[in-house]
C-alpha cells in the first residue's frame, strides 16, 4: 500500500476534490476502516436517479450511520448539488460527519450550490508525489508517463499508453460532455492539443485562439475549466505590486506530464535528456511536486514566476508570510555551471531577503557565491522544512 501525504480530517466534515483517477476513494478506504464508514456512490445509476429525483431520500439512507457516529462518504457529490442542503441540515442538526468527494467544485459553484460555509473543509488530491512512491519512483518514468496511480501498477509501455489515451478521451466524455460544460466540442478538442503543447509557457490567448479556430474569450473559459477540474493550474507572474501582477499574462501547467503528453499526442515520442522537451517536463515536474507538497501541508504561500522583457527568468518564486522568499531555478541536467545562475544571483539582490536556490538533476550540493545548488529531492525537503 502506498501511503499518501494528504491526511484526511477525522473530527470535521470535508470535501475531497481531485481529477479522476488520482485515488480519492482509495485514500479514504486506506485511512478509515470499513466499519467506520457509510458510502453513498453517485456513480451507481439507481442511487443517482433516486437522489436526483428526491434529495431528501439521503436522510433515511444514512440515518443508522449517523446514529452510530460513522463517517458518511458521498462519492461524486457534484452530480447532485442539491444534496448539499441535506448535508448542511444533518451537520447542524445531528452532528453528522461527511467526506464529500468529487472531480471539481465547478458544477457546484455554477449551480449556486450550498458549499457549507466553512462547515466542511476543502482538501485536494493530486497525482503521486515522488516521496509517496519511495523506492518505486523512477524519474524518467515520471516524466514520460506521469504519476497517476494506475500508471504505477504496470511497467508495460503499451498498457501505460493505452491507459493515458483512454484517460484523455474519458476526460472529454465524462467531464465535458456529461457535465454539459461545453456544447461545441471541436474547438475544445483542438484547444486541449494546443494547451498541452504549451504547458509551462506564458499564455497568449489570441495566439491559442487562432490555433484553435475560436475566440480568445472561449480560450480563457477553456483554461478556467482545466483549472476548475484540477487538471492544471495558473502560475501568475511575480510583481511586488499586486495590481501589476494581475495585468501580466500567467503560465499554465498541467498537473501531470502523462496527461499533457497524451493530449499532445506525444506518447510515442521518447523523452531524451538534454532536449528542450525533457527540460520542460522536468521543470513542470518540480513545480508540481513543490506545489503539491505545500498544499498537503496547508501552508500559506504565493507561487509565481518572473520574466523580464529582455528574457531573464526565474522559474518559481515562493513567497511566505513573514519569511524569506525562495527564488527557485530548475535545471534538468546533472551538471550546473556558474554562468547559468547569473539571473538567479542578480534577482536575489533585487528582492530583499530572498533565498536563491537551484534545484538540479545531480547528486552533489554546490555553492556558487550567493547561490546554492542542490539535488532536487534535497531542495524540496529544504523548502518544506523551512516553510
Amino acid at each position: 500500500m502506498i501511503t499518501r501525504k494528504l491526511t484526511p480530517l477525522i473530527n470535521n466534515s470535508f470535501f475531497l476534490f481531485g481529477m479522476r483517477g488520482v485515488g480519492k476513494t482509495t485514500l479514504l478506504q486506506n485511512f478509515f476502516s470499513a466499519e467506520s464508514v457509510v458510502t453513498i456512490n453517485l456513480l451507481e445509476p439507481r442511487t443517482l436517479a433516486n437522489l436526483q429525483a428526491n434529495p431528501s431520500l439521503l436522510q433515511p439512507m444514512i440515518a443508522d450511520g449517523i446514529a452510530a457516529k460513522q463517517l458518511i462518504v458521498i462519492d461524486e457529490i457534484q452530480k447532485v448539488p442539491a444534496l448539499l442542503d441535506v448535508v448542511h441540515l444533518l451537520i447542524e442538526r445531528d452532528g453528522a460527519r461527511f467526506a464529500l468527494t468529487g472531480s471539481s467544485a465547478r458544477k457546484l459553484r455554477r449551480g449556486a450550490a450550498n458549499m457549507l460555509a466553512g462547515r466542511a473543509y476543502v482538501l485536494k488530491l493530486y497525482p503521486f508525489l515522488a516521496d509517496e512512491l519511495g523506492d518505486l519512483f523512477n524519474l524518467h518514468d515520471a516524466l514520460e508517463w506521469g504519476l497517476l496511480p494506475t500508471i504505477w501498477k504496470t511497467t508495460n509501455p503499451i498498457e501505460r499508453s493505452l491507459y493515458l489515451q483512454s484517460y484523455a478521451e474519458t476526460y472529454i466524455k465524462e467531464e465535458i460532455i456529461v457535465e454539459q460544460i461545453i456544447r461545441n466540442l471541436p474547438p475544445f478538442r483542438r484547444f486541449l492539443n494546443v494547451a498541452s503543447q504549451m504547458s509551462g509557457k506564458i499564455l497568449n490567448y489570441s495566439k491559442v485562439a487562432s490555433d484553435c479556430q475560436t475566440d480568445p474569450s472561449n480560450v480563457r473559459n477553456y483554461y478556467q475549466i482545466l483549472e476548475d477540474t484540477l487538471v492544471g493550474f495558473f502560475l501568475e507572474p511575480f510583481n511586488q505590486s499586486i495590481r501589476k501582477r494581475q495585468r501580466e499574462s500567467p503560465k499554465f501547467y498541467f498537473v501531470d506530464s502523462g496527461i499533457a503528453r497524451a493530449l499532445a499526442g506525444h506518447l510515442d515520442l521518447p523523452l531524451r535528456p538534454q532536449t528542450s522537451l525533457y527540460g520542460d517536463a522536468f521543470e513542470a515536474f518540480i513545480i508540481n511536486q513543490i506545489r503539491t507538497h505545500l498544499e498537503y501541508s496547508f501552508k500559506q504561500y504565493q507561487l509565481s514566476f518572473l520574466k523580464t522583457k529582455d528574457g531573464a527568468e526565474i522559474d518559481l518564486i515562493i513567497e511566505r508570510a513573514g519569511k524569506p522568499t525562495f527564488l527557485i531555478e530548475v535545471k534538468s541536467g546533472s551538471i550546473v555551471r556558474k554562468e547559468e545562475l547569473k539571473n538567479l544571483k542578480n534577482f536575489s539582490k533585487d528582492i530583499a531577503g530572498s533565498i536563491p536556490l537551484c534545484l538540479y538533476n545531480g547528486t552533489e550540493s554546490l555553492r556558487f557565491e550567493e547561490v546554492e545548488c542542490v539535488p532536487w529531492q534535497d531542495g524540496i525537503k529544504r523548502i518544506m522544512l523551512e516553510g
